[in-house]
């Protein structure tokens, strides 16, 4: 996919010189600041309340007049990598999982070792190296997890502020929803404007095979199906993120300054154990951050255990394999690595879809004229207008072992055991510019773990990934399952035209649909987990539930990592609450 969307929309953009200014990077909105003071000095040591790396709570410490440093290793995506990051309909260039396809100026790179369970693929996983992180390269979908697994959440972690009534007021408070709208300051979420042709015969499959429309997707009710609600502007249709949202807005503040393509390589303790500041590399050149109060890591699932590893908090195995003294042994650091991702079939349609814009430059020239000239068509959208979530079909589950109802009778009963997203192009190669659409398939209801750990002790170089995915015979049970309901969906939709071109009708045994899903099983970028939220008698926990560090002081991660369970679907709105609240939290010293 990504070969062929490039080699288009390239063309394309290269003709429309001045076309996209309008996107913009900032609006400064009549601020007096001059802009380059918003930027640390790179090679000075500097003090600050904070020294943090995600945006979201640094946009809070800020208005609550702290001082904050912002580090990030990579810089702006509106610059870097121009309208790719802003345009939805670029949006699925981030899941490809081909390593060959990374975008060196905003994405780490990380491209895992061969995994055997997946047929020795290496998987590039994406993971943003930008300001704004994952949410400056994910697919836009927005909704929140379902209450019967922020209620999974709250038990774990032995704090009911985690269920969602609790816990909904700091969903509301970091976005602006239209409609309507629920704050000043937030990711914007709205509707796509362009309606995919394919998507009533979806809807109808959906209805068709049980599945009722729900009232949107952020009640904590997911089952049924329902309209997809996106991060993007709702005028301009570009992404919002939490560079556009927090970080833009953040710009104003004196007491905050920005440290673009600065990795963080060592959290500095002093001999209580407190988090004393971070020391830094700027493109080689080395200098020390000081935090008067506290560091709070927002690095991401493989980054942030790496930094806490590095830094002597972790596994003593592997702190004394890299010869890393020991600040404290947490052994959790880098383990449980929870992730969802995605595989489905695809079928020839009698609909316009994504593919032939994707595949024809002249009707990709025209939908690029129509989004610059009018902000709408189909590069408004990401992918679906309709998702739909279910628990295992009684029809499939007969088949299923006695391991496996097990694994799933364990999720509350409003987990969704599966998420059905038709998307409206092709996920394999195809030799044609027709229409295609891919019925996707994402297990929610898993019980594969696997870890992420370091690779050497300097931060620049990738962490090592091991993916769970498939990794148990109840997993591998499941997906086959969710394959099969792939091609109910497709049957019941009546767009599909001839035989199913991938994995195609000779594929029926379990054995050869299994093969089919480890060769073209593809990321959709969820991985959590990694630095555990629990209590302190929890020998796997990392953070208590204010997200702090067990065994030290000053130190906090407050990002996917630190998630107690990953509830079903998109994390996004998960990260987004996590954040304020904690930053709540902070900003009362608590």
């Amino acid at each position: 996919m990504k070969a062929l969307v490039f080699a288009v929309t390239v063309a394309v953009l290269a003709s429309r010189g001045d076309a996209f200014q309008s996107l913009g990077v900032w609006n400064l909105h009549g601020s007096q600041k001059v802009l380059g003071d918003s930027f640390g000095l790179i090679g000075a040591n500097a003090t600050f309340d904070y020294i943090v790396t995600g945006l979201t709570v640094a946009n809070r410490l800020a208005t609550a007049n702290h001082s904050v440093a912002i580090i990030e290793g990579g810089g702006f995506y509106e610059l870097d990598n121009g309208v790719f990051s802003q345009i939805p309909g670029f949006a699925p260039e981030f899941a490809n999982a081909d390593p060959s396809s990374i975008q060196p100026l905003v994405d780490w790179g990380i491209v895992t070792p061969p995994q055997p369970l997946l047929q020795n693929c290496r998987i590039h996983y994406t993971q943003g190296k930008t300001f704004g992180g994952g949410s400056a390269q994910n697919q836009l979908a927005y909704h929140r997890g379902t209450k019967g697994s922020y209620d999974m959440w709250a038990k774990i972690a032995g704090d009911d502020s985690y269920q969602l009534r609790n816990w909904m007021p700091y969903f509301k408070k970091s976005v602006q929803f239209t409609p309507p709208d629920y704050g000043k300051l937030g990711a914007d979420v709205s509707y796509p404007p362009y309606y995919h042709p394919f998507s009533n015969g979806i809807a109808k499959a959906f209805r068709s095979l049980g599945l009722g429309e729900i009232n949107g997707l952020n009640s904590g009710k997911l089952l049924g199906y329902a309209a997809s609600t996106a991060t993007q502007e709702p005028q301009r249709h570009i992404r919002s993120s939490s560079e556009t949202s927090f970080g833009q807005e953040t710009i104003y503040f004196r007491s905050a300054k920005f440290y673009k393509q600065t990795v963080a390589q060592r959290i500095v303790f002093d001999q209580n154990k407190r988090a004393t500041g971070v020391d830094v590399e700027t493109v080689g050149v080395k200098y020390h951050l000081a935090a008067r109060k506290e560091v709070i890591l927002s690095a991401g699932a493989f980054r942030s255990p790496q930094l806490l590893m590095l830094s002597g908090i972790g596994p003593a195995g592997v702190l004394s394999s890299m010869n890393i003294p020991v600040v404290k042994e947490l052994p959790g650091v880098g383990q449980g690595l929870q992730d969802q991702n995605f595989f489905g079939s695809v079928y020839r349609v009698n609909v316009d879809s994504f593919s032939a814009v994707v595949g024809n430059p002249a009707v990709a020239a025209q939908a690029m004229h129509e989004y610059e000239t009018k902000q709408s068509g189909p590069l408004t959208n990401s992918g679906a207008n309709w998702i739909g979530w279910e628990k295992m079909p009684q029809s499939l589950t007969a088949n299923l072992s006695n391991s496996t109802k097990e694994m799933l009778a364990a999720y509350p009963a409003d987990w969704p055991d599966l998420k059905l997203l038709p998307i409206p192009i092709q996920t394999v190669p195809t030799k044609d510019s027709a229409n295609y659409i891919s019925v996707l398939m994402a297990v929610l209801s898993t019980n594969s773990r696997s870890n992420v750990t370091i690779s050497s002790r300097d931060a620049k170089d990738n962490p090592i990934v091991t993916l769970p995915w498939l990794a148990s015979k109840e997993d591998r049970e499941v997906a086959v399952a969710a394959l099969r309901r792939a091609r109910q969906i497709a049957a019941a939709s009546g767009l599909v035209i001839g035989d199913e071109f991938a994995p195609g009708k000779e594929v029926q045994s379990d054995e050869d649909i299994l093969s089919f899903i480890q060769s073209t099983i593809a990321p959709i970028h969820h991985a959590s987990c990694t630095n555990r939220m629990g209590p302190v008698n929890d020998s796997m926990a990392v953070v208590d539930s204010a997200a702090k560090i067990y065994g030290v002081q000053g130190l906090r991660v407050v990002d996917v990592s630190a998630f107690a369970i990953l509830p079903p679907g998109h994390p996004q709105s998960t990260v987004y609450a996590l954040a304020e609240k904690i930053a709540d939290l902070v900003i009362r010293g608590e």
